[in-house]
């Protein structure tokens, strides 16, 4: 029995960990994408509007929230970029917050 039990709580703590990783690559992307955005939008205090993009995500569950901000900001601020590239760079910067996160 106890050889079940330590399988259950090791996968148990394996989920927590995971779990705790993505949200942590989905804010640092977050983070990274607002700074895109800002350099973008010649906003003068990049940080601060990166701290909006990754609080936008709070609005409901998965990634359409922070697209959707970035979209209509980019959109107000007359910058052309279509769809699919904030998309792909949200995935591109997905993959580097990883890296990030797995090499600090």
């Amino acid at each position: 029995m106890s050889g079940i039990s330590d399988r259950e709580k090791a996968f148990e703590n394996k989920f927590a960990h995971d779990q705790e990783l993505k949200f942590k690559a989905e804010a640092r992307r977050n983070k990274l994408l607002g700074l895109w955005a800002a350099g973008l939008l010649g906003h003068a205090d990049a940080d601060a509007y990166a701290k909006e993009v990754v609080a936008s995500d709070f609005e409901e569950a998965g990634d359409e929230d922070v697209f959707r901000k970035v979209r209509g900001d980019l959109t107000a601020g007359g910058v052309t970029v279509s769809d699919d590239e904030i998309r792909a760079k949200m995935l591109e910067l997905l993959a580097q917050a990883v890296d990030q996160l797995q090499n600090n």
